[in-house]
């Protein structure tokens, strides 16, 4: 399937930092650094989109974080600068806090091309927020999504994680429940993870016992499979929930095996088998631009075996699949055995993990791993 390329945009500040989080991000508390991060923006997409005149029209832009809408109305022109690379109907989505949202501040996100907001609300839980290192509160997530649609932005999808220590069966049905009854077309629900050099990973090796328990992470992804299933949300991801027509077409890029550009500090891109990233360090990323120089980190260009098997690694995480001819070779004799245990489905064109089988995604795919 082909799939129009994307631009990445990361924005690394946030008002405080989550217990659990390791993406790269920095706390917001230099003004000065904020809004020259903001004009380094504008400068390096300028520069990117005009380093050559043949790019195709890019299909989506995602401007994630960090927390982009700590930028307030300094997010504007990070818009603006992409709006002459897109194609007709682009997604364009930005990531927000719960506690950064304003009716004015939406308003002006959707008059500078705005079409999709992803909320961060994790928990509807007070006490799960709490151990997570949130910020909001319970209620703050619905009052964020009422004035996104206030403002004119209908597509509004919402994050939430589950397998916290201290968080119930019902404390995440009630989560769960909690965004269908506000209408969403889009939920994304993650389990939670031990990443290293995290405040968490610092919780869990001084008390294991916080450790996110398989078995009731298992069972959380059961309930969210079957409450947002019923609430007519179909699972096209093995951790997203969407309404037809409503799935994060952006995140499609990465999943169908497309290209994308990633400007930002940290920011990977991919363009047609060649990865890059660019410097981490906000302030360093930020005195590249100033001084006219690409603020490259690192590239890479990933050999056929290597192309296989991430197409593998990505395809199989959404459930329309992957080209056999993509993945190609793969262990046959583990195929069949996937096949005839239900959890992998083969026409002979395309494989896919089966409903049965999506809990098991990870371990699939390394079954499928050609041998050496």
């Amino acid at each position: 399937m082909t799939t129009a390329p994307g631009i990445y945009l990361h924005v690394p500040f946030c008002a405080s930092i989550c217990h659990y989080c390791d993406f790269n991000r920095v706390l917001g508390d230099d003004p000065e650094l904020m809004r020259r991060y903001a004009d380094a923006m504008v400068r390096e997409v300028e520069r990117v989109l005009a380093a050559r005149d043949d790019w195709p029209a890019f299909g989506s832009v995602f401007i994630g974080g960090g927390t982009p809408t700590l930028l307030r109305d300094q997010l504007c022109p990070i818009v603006d600068a992409t709006r002459p690379a897109l194609g007709d109907g682009a997604e364009v989505t930005v990531e927000a806090n719960p506690e950064t949202v304003t009716a004015e501040l939406m308003a002006q996100l959707r008059e500078a091309g705005v079409n999709r907001v992803s909320m961060g609300a994790q928990s509807f839980a007070p006490h799960v927020l709490e151990f997570l290192g949130r910020r909001h509160s319970a209620d703050k997530p619905l009052e964020a999504v009422e004035a996104v649609r206030a403002a004119g932005i209908e597509r509004v999808s919402l994050d939430l994680i589950y397998g916290a220590p201290g968080e119930s069966d019902a404390d995440w049905e009630h989560s769960l429940r909690t965004a269908v009854d506000a209408g969403l077309d889009h939920v994304s629900a993650y389990a939670l993870t031990v990443e290293a050099n995290t405040p968490y990973a610092a919780m869990v090796k001084a008390d294991p016992r916080l450790a996110p328990d398989d078995d009731v992470q298992a069972r959380r992804m059961d309930q969210a499979a079957r409450i947002l299933g019923e609430a007519g949300l179909a699972r096209y991801e093995v951790s997203n929930w969407a309404r037809p027509g409503q799935e994060s077409r952006h995140n499609l890029v990465y999943w169908r095996g497309g290209d994308w550009l990633g400007i930002g500090a940290g920011a990977h891109g991919h363009w047609r088998g060649r990865r890059t990233w660019q410097v981490r360090a906000p302030q360093r990323w930020v005195e590249l631009v100033e001084a006219g120089q690409e603020p490259l980190g690192g590239e890479e260009t990933l050999t056929p075996a290597q192309r296989r098997e991430e197409r593998l690694l990505m395809g199989l995480r959404i459930a329309e699949g992957v080209a056999r001819a993509d993945v190609e070779p793969i262990d046959e004799a583990a195929a069949e055995a996937l096949v005839a245990q239900g959890l992998l489905h083969d026409d002979g064109e395309r494989i896919a993990v089966t409903e049965r089988g999506r809990s098991l995604t990870g371990a699939i795919i390394l079954r499928l791993l050609p041998p050496d």
